[in-house]
């Protein structure tokens, strides 16, 4: 029997798959259409019904198309936008999303101590030495708090007997007998304030359960304990079981040496901390496990969730493994249930935490101990004889980063395995500080020419006006410490202050006649103003006179530029105080660039005076 092969042989057809617009997508549409249906279909004008089909097709190609594309940069951390996804790439690199750091400060602590003689000579009397405990608030002339961070012991002595803190002599009466000391200790405080939260756990095992602290910009959780005053563990993810303790050294051959020891315990009620930038808040994310079931495995037996075969049944089909049969152990950590959890947390900072030199003079809230001993009297009187100062300024405060910050910090520091080798690992990790111990504003990192092995760090700060100053050696103590865990056995890091180069701006231009000169002059100002931003320079960037030219000239009204200075600022100026730095800007004019010094970064401090134009 003949075999009908008009049934069989099909019209090859061609499609493209390169065009992504609307325009093109039409265009190839068309095409295919007048190609392959031109005897049915002749009319493709945007009236016609063939028309309307082509624009509809071509819209929603181009819309897949736009989404595709949008969806596959949203998987990149350099190419995503959307703020959610922003976020956990940034989380995924290993990155801590942090809010406002505060501001730290060491501070003078007085207290006025009656004297006891020994051997004829007047002391301090150490028994009636109290101890200010940590949770003390003290507070600035501008209403900026700060909270203690140690317990400061008054009567606490080196190995020689000697009191540790600094005292001078008091009230003396008319016969020169002395009466009492000045006492004073340095007591280090931070600028974030302490709140405590109580939530209530029911009786239901939630894996991973989650608890959403109320107040924004939590910069520490002091402490997490339920109902038992078991306490619960901060860690860097939930896997980590172990955390370091720090205690006090009892060893009196080092005391004085290494008063505080550090031990390894096991953590097995634990939580992560996450932080929300675009609301701020915080959230604590405990394990999976159930503490009330008796778990010494350190991973599940596979054994326990093998399939049991019943009765006579011969044949099964494949069998797929519930993975959450395993995130019923305590590897994980546990999850809290049938309890009230109290959370003790630090929250709040930024650049107006930073108070200058002697701002901090009153006392807020005072908690001291003193011993079973001391008459009641005497505790009134030393409470009341308190007073406070900040000899130097409070200083690492500073603002939120913003997601292109952190967008930047993460690709540098996305593939640097919690360790410092490269100059970004480094400057990726002294951004990546815990802000409850202060932020700088800019770092940089050099060769030492005198150690191949070592890095000079140069580091600044800002105050609250955002004007740069020099880092408190709080902060760079701090900082020291943060990044010993992660250099490597070899290497050095040379913690420096960036030299603060305070320059002024003088042009003179040429205007059009149709202009107002002053408008003219104030625009360009203007325009100075922004490219002059402090947040727009890094340490060790030039200035390009190239683009301060072409600022100049492509500001409405100007017509062209007789003259461009640059001065240098130094000290105290009409009552303005700027850096001591003395920078010559003539020689360090390299063909058309002016470069800072090494270690420096460049400001213009007050610019609506630094900032000087006229029209000739």
């Amino acid at each position: 029997m003949p075999k009908n092969i008009k049934k069989q042989i099909r019209k090859h057809k061609n499609f493209a798959y390169t065009q992504r617009d609307f325009e093109s997508l039409r265009e190839e549409l068309v095409r295919h259409a007048r190609h392959h249906y031109g005897d049915k279909i002749i009319d493709f004008s945007d009236a016609s019904l063939a028309g309307l089909f082509t624009d509809m097709a071509a819209y929603v190609g181009d819309s897949l198309t736009f989404y595709l594309d949008h969806q596959y940069n949203e998987l990149f951390l350099e190419t995503a936008i959307e703020t959610e996804n922003l976020q956990r790439l940034i989380r995924q690199s290993g990155l801590k999303i942090r809010g406002p750091s505060p501001s730290v400060v060491d501070v003078n602590i007085t207290l006025r101590i009656p004297s006891k003689t020994i051997s004829g000579q007047s002391i301090p009397d150490t028994v009636l030495c109290p101890t200010i405990k940590n949770g003390s608030v003290f507070s600035s002339v501008t209403g900026i708090n700060f909270t203690l961070l140690d317990d400061i012991d008054f009567s606490e002595t080196n190995s020689a007997g000697e009191l540790i803190g600094d005292y001078v002599i008091g009230n003396v009466d008319s016969s020169g007998v002395i009466n009492d000391f000045l006492v004073t200790r340095v007591a280090p405080c931070s600028s974030d304030e302490i709140h405590t939260e109580t939530f209530s756990i029911g009786t239901n095992l939630v894996p991973f359960r989650k608890i959403q602290l109320s107040k924004s910009n939590v910069t520490e959780v002091i402490t997490v304990k339920d109902s038992s005053l078991d306490p619960y563990y901060e860690v860097d993810s939930l896997t980590q079981d172990i955390v370091y303790r720090r205690f006090d050294n009892s060893r009196a051959d080092d005391l004085e040496a290494v008063p505080q020891r550090l031990e390894l315990i096991p953590a097995p009620k634990r939580f992560t901390v996450t932080r929300n930038a675009s609301t701020g808040k915080s959230t604590l994310r405990f394990g999976s496990g159930d503490e009330e079931k008796f778990d010494e495995d350190i991973i599940p037996d596979p054994s326990l969730h093998a399939l049991t075969l019943y009765g006579d049944r011969k044949t099964f089909s494949k069998v797929s493994i519930d993975p959450n049969d395993f995130l019923g152990s305590n590897t994980l950590g546990v999850a809290p249930r049938n309890t009230t959890l109290t959370i003790t947390y630090r929250h709040g900072g930024g650049l107006k935490h930073n108070t200058s030199a002697g701002s901090i003079t009153s006392v807020k809230t005072l908690i001291t101990n003193f011993g079973s001993g001391v008459p009641t009297a005497n505790v009134t009187d030393i409470r009341a004889s308190i007073s406070i100062t900040n000899p130097v300024a409070a200083l690492g405060g500073e603002n939120e980063p913003t997601l292109e910050e952190l967008r930047t910090a993460a690709i540098l520091g996305k593939n640097s395995q919690s360790r410092v080798v490269s100059r970004e690992d480094l400057i990726a990790r002294v951004y990546n500080m815990p802000t409850n111990f202060g932020r700088v504003f800019r770092v940089s990192v050099r060769d030492n020419p005198s150690n191949p092995l070592a890095a000079q760090l140069h580091i600044i700060s800002r105050n609250k006006e955002g004007k740069l100053v020099l880092s408190s050696d709080t902060l760079k103590e701090n900082l020291v410490v943060f990044l010993s865990k992660f250099r490597l056995i070899s290497d050095a890091i040379d913690v420096l202050d960036a030299k603060i180069v305070n320059i002024g701006v003088e042009y003179a231009i040429t205007t059009d006649r149709t202009y107002n000169s002053e408008i003219v002059v104030q625009a360009v100002n203007n325009n100075l103003k922004q490219y002059f931003k402090i947040e727009n320079f890094q340490i060790d960037q030039p200035i390009i006179l190239g683009e301060i030219e072409n600022l100049i000239l492509n500001t409405a009204g100007v017509m062209g530029i007789l003259s461009l200075n640059f001065t240098n600022n130094v000290d105290t100026i009409d009552g303005r105080v700027y850096s001591s730095e003395i920078f010559s800007t003539s020689r360090q004019i390299d063909r058309g660039i002016l470069f800072p010094p090494r270690g420096g970064i460049i400001e213009i401090r007050y610019p609506n005076d630094d900032i000087v134009g006229r029209v000739s």
